[in-house]
């Protein structure tokens, strides 16, 4: 009646195990490291980076404890601070010959002291939060009026380009707000504009108007337009600031939106707050130009002659060097899209571009004249060039026109981006700064355990007094709730702040409810004079439908504080509706286990360890007695 099959065990067993190999990671702590990371938007880190670094350290006589690639970066470890900070500086001279134009950013960080085996396992720590770890905040406010102002400059560019393509007299085109006003001189000139204007803009609406002798055909971005581009906006923004970001080293950098123009940014373990600031509001521009392919630009780009006049040296992503004429064929402010696609013949990846009116009447005039010569894509930031790609102009080229050439997918969504998310799409404020101090976040890190701990052991007190070696029972079941949870938001890779804290401890509370219930049943069922096993199975099986309402009942409102929050209430929201799985799960299954382990194998059982039992008439029924 009471006794699990063996592979019930089985299952608790590896699900014990597995609990308690990825909790390990929380318990080894952090360790100083060095973090080198790509300085330029054309270099790409992988694998072989480690070795270089390993080779660094090794001519510096210094020892790390371990070296790893992880994702966009390679991390270095070491046993104090000291070294860490030496071996920052030896990979800065070894990684960045040239100080004044680094190819890499070396940046101090915190590694995980977790040994290598449980690294092998991907079994790692959580990350800490702003509130626990330190650092700082910002909440940015995005210019949207200035979005809407760019969108609504390049519909005006396409206005008169295509009334020039079309050969349509008008007497001036002019921005008054986020409308564009074109005048004419009779209404049949008008009607054949709007005709004219109607198909290629389908973003604007257009209505129409007079000024004294002049008529106008006015032209309003429409509202679902206007969504559109403020949305943009602020994804391309995100986008672009997690690329920057990334300079900093952060482990787990915050940047979500807030509303519908708003971007919180937290950066945990950052101290350094003009620096991060600087970093975040960093302006970046794209340029097309030319590439030289005469005798003397090739004779330069071998390094037997001098650059020609008018012309740059730049050095593209495989290292090869580049002559670029100096003059500028298209600017970023033309570019309003790219991303990656395949070759509808070859289906090879390829990065599909848009530029507007402007940008493809000088594309179809340059690309007609330069046919099978090569067009340099630039990404300028802090003053310094970088070629992202130089394709062959093939055809010639108009609105919408594609690079391709022996890209993997990676690397054309990784151009596509890059062209996309060079610069802002909108400017940003700062309209809130906190800085968390790292002792603070230590304090609270203190704070947050001891009330896990203290809850849990003033828990335990109460049902191992109340409810004896069931309750003792039970205290282990929420112990081992305590491991899953853990263990999951380890695997998850979730990060833990302040709320979340509270929630575990809200979830110890709620957790040992079930194992109440649980006992209490099955001390009505001994009250009922039913014998020590039948009140055992009947105390598990009937409590199950009141354990499963509450939970679900309670998982509802997890759910809706998932959907609906934000910040710190989705924080608290996940550990909360995580801990109520867990929990169903060690205080149901786990602490059925024991009881069967201890209980189960005896067929003759008189009595069992679960406190008084008093009947309606006073009496303790002999089934009780420990």
């Amino acid at each position: 009646m009471n006794r699990y099959p063996w592979w019930k065990y089985a299952i608790l067993a590896i699900a014990l195990l597995v609990g308690l190999v990825y909790t390990l990671p929380n318990l080894f702590g952090e360790a100083p490291a060095v973090q080198v990371s790509s300085g330029k938007a054309t270099l790409k880190i992988d694998a072989s980076l480690v070795p270089r670094m390993e080779d660094a350290l090794k001519a510096a006589g210094l020892q790390p404890d371990l070296v790893q690639f992880d994702g966009g970066s390679v991390r270095a470890r070491f046993a104090d601070t000291d070294t860490q900070l030496k071996a920052k500086d030896a990979l800065s001279r070894a990684l960045n010959p040239d100080p004044s134009n680094p190819s890499y950013i070396v940046a101090l960080n915190l590694l995980s002291r977790s040994p290598k085996w449980l690294t092998a396992l991907h079994a790692l720590p959580m990350y800490l939060g702003l509130d626990l770890r330190g650092g700082v905040h910002f909440l940015m406010q995005v210019d949207m009026k200035t979005a809407l102002t760019k969108r609504i400059e390049s519909y005006a560019g396409d206005v008169r380009s295509l009334l020039r393509d079309k050969s349509i007299r008008h007497g001036g085109i002019a921005r008054e707000g986020n409308q564009i006003e074109v005048r004419f001189r009779d209404e049949a000139t008008r009607t054949s504009a709007r005709a004219a204007l109607t198909e290629p803009l389908p973003d604007l609406q257009w209505a129409e108007g007079a000024d004294g002798a002049d008529l106008k055909l006015i032209g309003t971005l429409k509202p679902q337009a206007a969504r559109t581009v403020q949305e943009q906006a602020v994804k391309q923004n995100i986008t672009t600031l997690h690329n920057r970001i990334n300079e900093l080293g952060v482990a787990e950098p915050v940047i979500q939106q807030q509303g519908l123009d708003r971007v919180v940014v937290q950066l945990p373990g950052v101290q350094d707050t003009a620096k991060a600031k600087d970093i975040i509001g960093r302006t970046a521009t794209l340029e097309l130009r030319l590439v030289d392919d005469s005798t003397e630009a090739l004779s330069a780009a071998a390094g037997n002659g001098a650059v020609p006049f008018g012309t740059e040296r730049y050095v593209e992503r495989g290292g090869q060097p580049l002559i670029v004429k100096r003059q500028v064929v298209l600017t970023g402010d033309n570019l309003t899209d790219a991303q990656a696609g395949f070759d509808s013949r070859t289906q090879e990846p390829v990065v599909n571009l848009t530029v507007d009116a402007k940008g493809a009447r000088i594309m179809r005039d340059v690309s007609r004249e330069n046919l099978k010569k090569r067009m340099a894509i630039l990404l300028f930031e802090k003053g310094k060039g970088e070629v992202i790609t130089a394709p062959v102009i093939q055809s010639e080229l108009g609105a919408r026109f594609q690079i391709s050439g022996r890209m993997t997918t990676q690397e054309a969504n990784d151009t596509a981006l890059l062209l996309r998310a060079g610069s802002l799409a909108a400017p940003m404020e700062i309209i809130e700064e906190r800085t968390i101090g790292p002792s603070l976040g230590a304090e609270n890190i203190a704070k947050g355990f001891n009330s896990v701990i203290y809850g849990f052991c003033a828990i335990a007190l109460f049902m191992c007094a109340y409810y004896l070696l069931f309750g003792l029972f039970s205290t282990v079941a929420l112990a081992v709730n305590l491991l899953l949870l853990t263990a999951v938001l380890s695997m998850l890779q979730a990060t833990l702040t302040l709320p979340g804290i509270a929630a575990i401890a809200l979830t110890l509370g709620m957790a040992i409810d079930a194992n109440v219930l649980i006992n209490e049943r099955v001390r009505e069922e001994l009250r009922n004079g039913a014998s020590p096993q039948t009140a055992i199975h009947h105390g598990y099986e009937r409590a199950w439908s009141t354990i499963l309402d509450s939970n679900v009942t309670t998982l509802i409102a997890g759910v809706a504080l998932l959907a609906f929050g934000s910040g710190p209430v989705r924080g608290f929201a996940v550990v909360h509706c995580l801990g109520i799985l867990t929990s169903m799960f060690s205080a149901v299954l786990f602490s059925r286990g024991l009881v069967n382990l201890w209980y189960g194998r005896q067929k003759k059982l008189k009595s069992v360890s679960i406190g008084q039992v008093w009947r309606p008439d006073g009496a303790q029924p002999p089934a009780a007695r420990a």
